[in-house]
C-alpha cells in the first residue's frame, strides 16, 4: 500500500465512525471529492446524507458551508453580493456561502431554476462572477448536493444542465439491521460525529487530485469507454444519451477508483464499478420503457453488457 491509497483509506475509515455499513456509498463521494467533481446524493430522508458530509469536512479540517435550499433562496443568498460601504464610499464584494471547500446543497431540488443555476459556474469552473468579477473559490473546492426522490411537491427537478455538472449520482440507501443496531448503540450517549478527527487537511487532497490525474488509463480503454457513452445514444430506451462530459466523469473516477485500490493504472473492472453512478443522471429514460419498470441504471448495466470488454 503507497502512502496515497493509505491516506485515502484513512480519511474513508474516519468517515465510517459516522456512517456505519455504507463503505461504497462512502467510497463513491469521496473518489469524488479526489476526481475534482460533484456529488449528488438522492435517497430518502434520514439516511444519513447530510452527516455523511459533514463527517467527511471534519476529517480533511477544512470550512465547511450548509445552504438550505427553499424557494425564496436568491442567487446572491449562495454567491454573494455587492455592498456599498459608506465608511470608504466604495463598493465590495462580500462572499456568499459557495466559498468555501466543501458546500452541502440541502435540498436543491426546492430552490426555483434561477437560484439552482446559482451553482452552474462555481461548479464548472471554480469561480463566481458577480458585477463583472471574477472571483476564485477556494481550493479544494467540492458540492454536495441531496434531493429527495419521491417528494415532489414544492420541488423544482434539476434541469439536464444541472444534473450533467455532477460527476456521480449516489444512492445510500437503508442499513441493514444490524448496522441500524450499531448506529443506535453508538448514538446512545452523544453523536460519533464528536469523535471525527482531521485526518487530512488541504495540501494533501490538491496533492492527492493530482495524482488521481496521473494514472494510466490504456487507448484501449479509452475506446472502452467512448463505446459504452456512444452506445447510450443509440438505446432504444434512451430519448437523449450521455453527452462527452459523461465519458470524461466515467474516466476520472475510474482513476479515483484505481489510485485507492493502490494502483497507478486502471482495469476495465474499475470502470464497470463508476459506470452506474457516473452515467446514469444523464441519460434521459423513454416514458413507456419507465412503465414498464425500467430506470437508467438498468440501461448503464444493458450497456457494459453489450459492449466488448477489451483485452
Amino acid at each position: 500500500m503507497t502512502e496515497t491509497d493509505a491516506n485515502i483509506n484513512t480519511l474513508i475509515a474516519e468517515i465510517e465512525k459516522v456512517i456505519v455499513g455504507k463503505r461504497e456509498a462512502v467510497e463513491l463521494v469521496v473518489i469524488g471529492l479526489l476526481c475534482r467533481g460533484h456529488i449528488l446524493i438522492e435517497d430518502m430522508p434520514g439516511l444519513g446524507k447530510t452527516m455523511l458530509a459533514r463527517a467527511l469536512a471534519k476529517a480533511i479540517a477544512c470550512d465547511f458551508r450548509r445552504i438550505q435550499f427553499t424557494p425564496d433562496l436568491l442567487p446572491a443568498d449562495v454567491t454573494g453580493t455587492t455592498i456599498y460601504e459608506k465608511v470608504n464610499g466604495k463598493f465590495s464584494f462580500r462572499p456568499g456561502p459557495i466559498f468555501a471547500n466543501i458546500v452541502l446543497a440541502d435540498e436543491i431540488n426546492r430552490a426555483t431554476p434561477k437560484s439552482q443555476s446559482a451553482l452552474l459556474e462555481s461548479m464548472e469552473e471554480f469561480q463566481v462572477t458577480a458585477d463583472g468579477t471574477t472571483h476564485p473559490l477556494p481550493q479544494p473546492f467540492f458540492v454536495i448536493a441531496t434531493e429527495n426522490p419521491i417528494e415532489y411537491e414544492g420541488t423544482y427537478p434539476l434541469p439536464e444542465a444541472q444534473l450533467d455538472r455532477f460527476l456521480m449520482r449516489v444512492q445510500i440507501g437503508y442499513p441493514t439491521p444490524d448496522d441500524e443496531v450499531t448506529i443506535l448503540q453508538r448514538q446512545v450517549i452523544e453523536h460519533p460525529i464528536e469523535h471525527v478527527e482531521p485526518v487530512l487537511n488541504t495540501g494533501q487532497i490538491i496533492a492527492i487530485q493530482q495524482a488521481v490525474r496521473r494514472v494510466h488509463l490504456d487507448a484501449s480503454l479509452q475506446r472502452y469507454i467512448v463505446e459504452i457513452t456512444n452506445c447510450s445514444r443509440d438505446h432504444a430506451a434512451v430519448a437523449l444519451g450521455a453527452s462527452p462530459r459523461g465519458s470524461l466523469a466515467i474516466m476520472r473516477c475510474s482513476q479515483g477508483v484505481a489510485l485507492l485500490n493502490g494502483r497507478n493504472y486502471v482495469e476495465p473492472d474499475d470502470i464497470k464499478r463508476v459506470a452506474e453512478a457516473a452515467l446514469s443522471h444523464r441519460l434521459t429514460i423513454k416514458p413507456d420503457y419507465r412503465m414498464r419498470g425500467g430506470n437508467a441504471p438498468k440501461v448503464v448495466h444493458e450497456l457494459l453488457r453489450s459492449v466488448a470488454v477489451p483485452v
